[in-house]
């Protein structure tokens, strides 16, 4: 009876201290002992189509998701990651056309230019183009959903700047 319980330990033992289970929330797949900060340079908005408050959401959103993602610690400049670029497109265009002939539903596009260094590794430096598209009925006026609507598209972009940077999807 004592050789099985000392077997038993042994057993567990060895199996907790060989076993490990890692894994991550956020999707990041950073090596925090190489790379330690980040530059996020503002994004200018050089749509044709203007809308006021674009560019400072998008670079707060950009911002947001690296401080709550990641620990990497966001400097002015010479981050080990560098992330530059520019909002390059905000359309509207009618999507669906109703019975009597007029638009039943419109869609926005926003579209951001992205340049990615990082300074460890220059295999993964990329110049790449993101968009998100979002559809709202016509019998709407854009000033009531606009807001919305963008900051639904920035969260799609940043998420996808997000999985193309750190997270290696």
């Amino acid at each position: 009876m004592k050789l099985k319980n000392v077997f038993v330990i042994f057993a567990v033992l060895v199996c907790t201290t060989a076993c490990t289970i890692s894994y991550k929330l956020n999707g990041a797949s950073i090596d925090y002992n190489v790379i330690k900060t980040i530059t996020l340079d503002p994004f200018a908005n050089r749509a044709s189509y203007q809308w006021g408050p674009m560019a400072s959401m998008f670079n707060n959103s950009l911002s947001d998701i690296y401080v709550r993602q990641t620990k990497l610690r966001q400097v002015k400049r010479d981050g080990d990651l560098q992330i530059s670029g520019e909002i390059t497109s905000y359309d509207q265009t009618n999507k669906s056309i109703s019975a009597d002939g007029y638009s039943s539903m419109v869609q926005l596009k926003m579209t951001v230019k992205v340049k990615y260094t990082n300074t460890k590794n220059r295999e993964e430096d990329f110049d790449r183009t993101f968009s998100a598209t979002r559809e709202y009925d016509s019998s709407q006026q854009l000033s009531a959903v606009q807001e919305e609507l963008v900051q639904q598209m920035i969260d799609d972009i940043v998420d996808q700047i997000f999985n193309a940077t750190v997270a290696n999807w």
